[in-house]
């Protein structure tokens, strides 16, 4: 999967790099914004099931896997008045911290659509994705994605004068 063709500046040439590196077989899809047509993400009539034999599986050969290396918590709070101050303050909790990913929606004042909010690393990217629904709690809420240990109390301090109480 090549996703976020759309930030990429030659995603042709990145597309023929990767399809050089496939074993035989294997497609590459391209997606923007992780849309991807869903018979594609269900497999339907790729067949995959018939070279299970040829494709190890990543825990073959060993003894223990752990599942704890990650940590996430949520952050729930109100309107966000001033998107570019919230991820400018969250710029500097990836900086200062474990953090991998962020996600969630932002309730902006004054907008009838909810704001959808990622990043990943220091990178982050926001857009309305659809009206807020008939009934539907006009809040703010965000996953932190990070490794173990995460300091989830020194977060919440530091982004606290950036919240709003949820309503």
């Amino acid at each position: 999967m090549l996703n976020k063709r759309d930030r990429l500046q030659d995603p042709a040439a990145l597309a023929a790099s990767l399809r050089a590196r496939l074993r035989p077989g294997v497609k590459l899809v391209q997606a923007e914004h992780g849309s991807v047509p869903p018979s594609v993400l269900l497999g339907l009539a790729a067949a995959a099931e018939s070279d299970l034999a040829a494709r190890p599986s990543l825990h073959d050969n060993e003894a223990t896997h752990d599942h704890d290396d990650f940590a996430s918590f949520v952050l729930r709070f109100g309107a966000v008045a001033a998107p570019d101050r919230l991820v400018a303050a969250l710029s500097g909790i990836v900086a200062a911290h474990e953090v991998l990913r962020i996600k969630g929606f932002l309730a902006v004042p004054g907008s009838a659509l909810r704001c959808v909010l990622q990043g990943v690393g220091d990178r982050f990217e926001r857009y309305f994705d659809r009206p807020w629904s008939a009934g539907e709690t006009r809040m703010s809420a965000l996953v932190v994605i990070g490794l173990k240990g995460i300091d989830e109390a020194a977060i919440r301090t530091a982004l606290a004068p950036h919240l709003q109480p949820a309503a």
